[in-house]
């Protein structure tokens, strides 16, 4: 990264399948809050991509998974910068690759910041992205996630950041001292304690304002698929609805699927979302 700090890419070569560009693809995918490379729906993007003749390239953000311990810089929904990155180092490594972005929750919010070239900018954007479950109004998505029905959502991230806290704590990686956090904070009272002040935000506000996605969708005019679900229980449809999309922004709105979910009977592996993927990833390799 351009400050030094390093971020942890595996990268897998296509399968026997010869791409229906007759072009190399690369295809960059980004986690979720927690995640890392090796969680089953990276895997997947990764058996869905090289099924198709695809190199794809998982990344794991700064200090997650086989990152941690390489970045003073933290991960947050807001690091389009860190993705453009990627970008273009596969561009200096392969200049005739078709890229691919696809991102997941906060990584799909970063997508589709670095897409409309927002916070950080400007960006070296991908060829076409797929970006799913993005939280585009990140102070919507905190009142929701910190209401009273949601405890359990809010518990499932607070512990995810939490242990991410201590671990850099563990690591002696902390660029000030430790912010004090704990697992009875809400998720709006640990982005106030740990991921303003080291994201280089005032507050929370200053974070969720610079860092939504959702101000920046009118720019991106390269081929878009935001996939999400209606019953998402903390990113409400009604932010895409009354988005203004760009030109090449295609909104897919699933009636089921939760956070992440898209689980369906009719198929034999019940994952919709793989189904969903490679459909998309047909429709952007047939035409980019």
């Amino acid at each position: 990264m351009p400050d030094g700090d390093r971020l942890a890419v595996a990268m897998y070569s296509p399968g026997p399948t010869p791409s229906p560009r007759g072009r190399e693809v690369v295809i960059c995918a980004f986690h979720g809050l927690g995640g890392h490379g090796e969680r089953p729906y990276m895997q997947r993007v990764v058996a869905v991509g090289t099924a198709r003749g695809c190199e794809v390239w998982t990344v794991d953000h700064r200090g997650c998974g086989q990152g941690r311990g390489l970045s003073r810089g933290i991960y947050h929904s807001g690091v389009a910068a860190d993705l453009s990155a990627v970008f273009a180092e596969v561009r200096r490594r392969k200049p005739e690759a078709l890229v691919i972005g696809v991102g997941f929750s906060l990584s799909a919010n970063a997508l589709l910041l670095c897409l409309g070239d927002g916070y950080g900018g400007p960006q070296h954007p991908p060829d076409a992205a797929i970006a799913v479950n993005p939280p585009i109004d990140l102070a919507r998505c905190a009142e929701l996630i910190c209401a009273p029905a949601h405890r359990v959502f809010n518990l499932y991230f607070v512990r995810a950041c939490v242990r991410y806290a201590r671990q850099r704590d563990t690591d002696g990686i902390h660029p000030r001292p430790p912010a004090r956090v704990h697992l009875r904070m809400s998720l709006k009272e640990f982005d106030d304690a740990f991921t303003a002040p080291l994201g280089g935000f005032r507050d929370r506000h200053d974070y969720y304002q610079k860092a939504s996605a959702l101000p920046h969708l009118s720019n991106i005019t390269r081929p878009t698929v935001i996939l999400h679900a209606e019953d998402d229980p903390f990113i409400d449809p009604a932010d895409f609805q009354r988005a203004r999309l760009g030109p090449g922004v295609h909104l897919h709105l699933e009636r089921h699927g939760g956070h992440l979910g898209y689980v369906s009977r009719d198929l034999p592996t019940r994952r919709w979302l793989d189904y969903g993927l490679g459909h998309y990833l047909d429709q952007l390799l047939a035409g980019v």
